[in-house]
């Protein structure tokens, strides 16, 4: 395109951007959370396939279309608009969170191109916010099936890292499209027994009233099972697991699998050259290239402090003059207590964490919600330290009760990683 053409299509863009800000000629109004916008329906018509949907069915009050939107917030919706009526966006000091946010209404919008453009450059620029925020990435790609470039992404380190979701407190509610996708993955670095443990457990999940006790189940609670794992169950690679694992792990199940892969299964381990009717599916390929594990991801064990929190901590423990990057913090921080979760004894306290190596556990406490340089306390040794520094405020602030109570702390374990 030449340099004229390219200022021609600028001015024209620039020209519909005062449009939007003039709202000369409006004749819609779309309502975000507690904003109006005031905007044109031959643009929002010709541009995007939802508002032309909504457009051609509304009706009119006083020759005004009012229309709400509830899948998304203010602060999207003013980028996306800004899109929809000049054709370009940037992205240039703008957060990564708020550029993964446009996505799922870019996409209820019809905008499809920016779907992919979105996708292309948080991959290509910010690679690893996507791997610190793996979980809710993960998650969120594959809610919609135009997010493929996202799907691709997670489950290429998924296959490496498979730990990254099947350890994760939130594996069991991932969406049944996700670990298909991850179970059809040849290179997925498991062992097929622990893939068919987590599956079992997946399953488990989306069958309510299941019997926590396998010895009381009945044929309906089986039946339950298989048809919640019924795409799932055809991409074990049964074939492939020893007869050990077959008889402990897969045998109580065997009344989810059809009676004839199960007759197969058990025919392979008693003659393996014997051919059988039932797909074999090949060994998962083992691989030894692995991703930097500075890189992959960072996980947040507190409910107290962020990333960049533990991010200082680590450079305090190394005694760097400059701060870690999020994505190089070196240590592993093991939460072995919450109080919250655990209990506030000191009975509780010297059992989840005495004579554990490495373990450091501080309490600060002041007038701000985590950190505050008015006093702290420590424990190590079975001795309890109190420092009080009298610096920041020459007053008192509080005067009904002179005691200090806790909401909430944590214990880590911290480790070189």
């Amino acid at each position: 395109m030449s340099q004229t053409n390219i200022k021609l299509l600028e001015h024209f863009s620039n020209d519909f951007a005062q449009l939007l800000e003039t709202e000369y000629g409006y004749n819609v109004v779309v309502k975000v959370g507690n904003q109006n916008f005031k905007l044109h329906s031959l643009v929002l018509y010709q541009r995007s396939s939802f508002f032309r949907k909504e457009l051609s069915t509304a009706s009119k009050k006083n020759n005004i279309i009012e229309l709400t939107l509830t899948h998304t917030s203010v602060e999207s919706f003013k980028i996306l608009i800004k899109y929809i009526y000049t054709g370009t966006i940037t992205f240039e000091g703008v957060e990564p969170s708020t550029i993964f946010d446009l996505l799922v209404p870019s996409n209820k919008l019809g905008l499809a191109e920016l779907v992919e453009y979105i996708q292309s450059y948080i991959i290509d620029k910010k690679a690893s916010w996507l791997r610190l925020k793996f979980t809710q990435v993960y998650s969120a790609s594959f809610q919609e099936n135009s997010f493929k470039a996202l799907q691709t992404f997670c489950t290429d380190i998924l296959a490496k890292h498979p730990n990254l979701i099947f350890d994760s407190e939130n594996f069991t509610s991932i969406q049944e499209n996700a670990l298909i996708t991850l179970l059809k993955r040849d290179d997925l670095q498991m062992e097929e027994s622990e893939i068919w443990d987590k599956v079992i457990q997946w399953g488990k999940e989306q069958t309510p009233n299941l019997p926590s006790d396998l010895e009381q189940w009945n044929n309906e609670n089986f039946l339950a099972l298989k048809t919640a794992l019924e795409k799932c169950i055809p991409l074990i690679r049964y074939f492939q697991m020893p007869g050990k694992d077959i008889a402990i792990k897969v045998k109580p199940y065997r009344q989810i699998l059809e009676s004839n892969l199960w007759d197969d299964i058990t025919l392979k381990i008693m003659a393996p050259g014997i051919s059988v009717s039932s797909t074999i599916l090949p060994a998962r390929k083992k691989i030894s290239v692995q991703l930097p594990v500075r890189e992959v991801h960072f996980v947040n064990p507190s409910s107290i402090i962020n990333d960049e929190h533990f991010a200082e901590i680590s450079s305090w423990i190394d005694r760097r003059p400059s701060k870690y990057e999020i994505t190089e913090i070196p240590h592993k921080f093991n939460l072995l207590l919450r109080g919250s979760r655990d209990g506030f004894t000191c009975e509780i306290f010297h059992r989840l964490c005495d004579n554990i190596p490495e373990c450091n556990w501080m309490l600060y406490s002041g007038f701000g919600p985590v950190f505050a340089g008015s006093f702290y306390m420590k424990y190590d040794d079975r001795r309890w330290h109190y420092y009080h520094h009298n610096i920041n405020y020459e007053k008192r602030l509080r005067s009904d009760d002179p005691n200090l109570f806790i909401d909430e702390f944590e214990v880590f374990q911290v480790l070189k990683g």
